[in-house]
Order: structure tokens, then C-alpha cells, then sequence
């Protein structure tokens, strides 16, 4: 028995340790979630979150080999595809709705009135995808505008502050600067283009390949997360309004313009409408940037689904 026991030790301490980069934003809060209530152990994985303010760090410490999963919009994941980097999901995590928001003053009533406006967003990120094709459909472009490079974090406070005219930015940063001063609004949401800003876990091809059992031990631990959530609205909304330094009066609120996926839906929508949501995405940023963003990835370009697919089918 005691030979029993030491085997099993030994066997749960030389499990690796799966480094996971993300950011404070809500549609990943089941991964603080599954952290907070042991879903990752109880799957056999060892993970560790790190908290990043920027995009481009966490695709560079993924890159380099520094992080092993990264949570990632799926307009990050086609930029990498574009730039050569083994950037995979194998998740899709949520959708975002109100939540990603471009915000300005009382003077703004339409992306129109922010011509020649300095506005805040983060470069390459989905701030950056939600300015475009908010000026792409309203007939302008980002020379329309003076972009002033800054992470979703010190976006809507630089506008709170009046450096800019606008901001975009996404959950809880949009309500906690509206709660700050009067005077300041949203004016265009993700809401107008359903599916334009989602998120999906990522990783290098490879790494998945080499390990499948601890990739379908995150994707259990992230479905076993939401459906704590759902069933526990009040303790896992505190867990997340916590990770991402809510308060719950501006967590509640925010929280309702994102959806999140569990793993069936998961399946139903990568087999589903996630190719052709893909495509739009990556139309877009083509239109947009046609010298970064030369190629339209397939779903197979920047997905690998055989173990989202093997969960799904337990």
C-alpha cells in the first residue's frame, strides 16, 4: 500500500507545469474559475495563469516558448497565421457583445464625429478590429482618425482624462470609466457585427499535438468552470469580478453583454458557423491592413479541433 502511494506521488509531481498567459477580461473567467475551484487538478493538468496588458507580449512569450496556452481573440489567432507564427486554438471561449465598446464624449453621437478625433485602442488587438469596421462601414478609414496606441486597461481613462476625443476598450474597463465622470457614453458596440469579437485558447501546433491528454484535461476543466458559473451565478460572478478587479455593480451589468461556450456548444459551432465567422473575420482585417493581412485562413489554418471533438463525444 505504502509502494502504492508513493507511486501515485511521484506520478502527480512530475505532471509539467501548463503556463497559460491571459488578460483581465471577463469572457476568460472561467479559467480563474476553474483555478479557484480545483477543476484543473481534478482534470490532471498543473496550470498556472499569468496575467498580460498586452496582446503582443503574450504572442511573443508564446512564441519564444515562455507560455504554453494563450488566451487569444480570433482575430489575434489570424494575424499569427498571417506572420508565420504556430499560433492554434483549440477552444472557442466566448463571444463578445456590449462588452467591446468604443466610447466618447457628449459632442460624439456617430463614428462620423470622431473624424480627425485622437482615439485610444490597443494595436492589433480587438479594440483595433472593432475601430475599423466601425469606420469601414460608416464609409472611413484610420486615416480618418489619429490612432494613439494604448492598452485597453489606460484607454478609457485617457479619454476620462481628455488625451483623446474616443476610446475603445472592452468589459470591465467601459464600466468603470462610464461610473467615473458624467458626460461620457458608448457610441458603437460589438453588438452591431455578432461574432466579430470572440476569443478562443490557444497554443503552438506542435505542442498540442504532443499533448493531447493535457489539452482535453484544460477544455474539461474550462466546461466543468462554466457550468459552475451557470449553475452559481453569484459565486462564480465574484470569483471573475475579483481576477479582473470589478466591482459586482459594474461586473453584473458587464457580464451580460458576453457569452460564454461550454463544450457542446463549443462543438455546434466550430462544425458549424465558426469557418464562416473566421472568414468574415479575417475579410475584414484584409480590407483593413492588406499589407500584414495577406492570406483569408480556413478554420483548419488556425484550429486544431481533435480534442475539443474527443471531449465532446465522452
Amino acid at each position: 500500500m505504502a509502494t502504492l502511494i508513493f507511486a501515485g506521488g511521484a506520478t502527480a509531481a512530475m505532471a509539467e507545469e501548463v503556463k497559460l498567459g491571459l488578460q483581465p477580461w471577463l469572457g476568460y473567467g472561467p479559467l480563474w474559475v476553474a483555478e479557484e475551484k480545483g477543476f484543473f487538478d481534478a482534470h490532471g493538468v498543473d496550470v498556472a495563469l499569468s496575467n498580460f496588458n498586452w496582446d503582443q507580449d503574450m504572442t511573443a512569450a508564446l512564441a519564444s516558448g515562455n507560455l504554453d496556452v494563450v488566451a487569444a481573440a480570433t482575430n489575434t489567432a489570424i494575424a499569427s497565421f498571417n506572420q508565420g507564427v504556430d499560433q492554434k486554438g483549440f477552444l472557442v471561449m466566448d463571444l463578445s457583445f456590449e462588452a467591446d465598446a468604443i466610447m466618447a464624449g457628449e459632442a460624439v453621437e456617430s463614428i462620423a464625429d470622431m473624424k480627425g478625433m485622437k482615439v485610444a485602442f490597443e494595436t492589433g488587438a480587438t479594440s483595433d478590429l472593432l475601430m475599423n469596421y466601425a469606420l469601414k462601414v460608416n464609409g472611413m478609414s484610420m486615416d480618418d482618425i489619429e490612432h494613439v496606441p494604448m492598452g485597453a486597461s489606460e484607454a478609457g481613462l485617457a479619454l476620462l482624462s481628455g488625451r483623446v476625443g474616443a476610446a475603445v476598450t472592452y468589459e470591465p474597463y467601459i464600466s468603470a470609466a462610464l461610473n467615473k465622470v458624467e458626460g461620457y457614453k458608448v457610441v458603437y458596440t460589438a453588438a452591431e457585427k455578432p461574432g466579430l469579437i470572440s476569443d478562443v485558447l490557444t497554443a503552438r501546433g506542435d505542442w498540442i499535438a504532443d499533448n493531447p491528454e493535457t489539452v482535453e484535461g484544460i477544455i474539461r476543466a474550462w466546461n466543468d468552470a462554466v457550468t459552475f458559473i451557470r449553475e452559481n451565478p453569484e459565486e462564480g460572478g465574484a470569483m471573475i469580478a475579483r481576477a479582473v478587479g470589478s466591482p459586482m455593480e459594474e461586473f453584473t451589468p458587464a457580464f451580460e453583454g458576453v457569452r460564454l461556450y461550454n463544450v457542446a456548444e463549443n462543438a455546434a459551432f466550430v462544425a458549424g458557423d465558426f469557418g464562416d465567422t473566421v472568414r468574415e473575420i479575417a475579410e475584414i482585417m484584409k480590407a483593413t491592413n492588406p499589407d500584414e493581412i495577406t492570406t483569408i485562413p480556413s478554420l483548419d489554418d488556425i484550429m486544431i479541433t481533435g480534442p475539443l471533438m474527443n471531449v465532446a463525444g465522452e
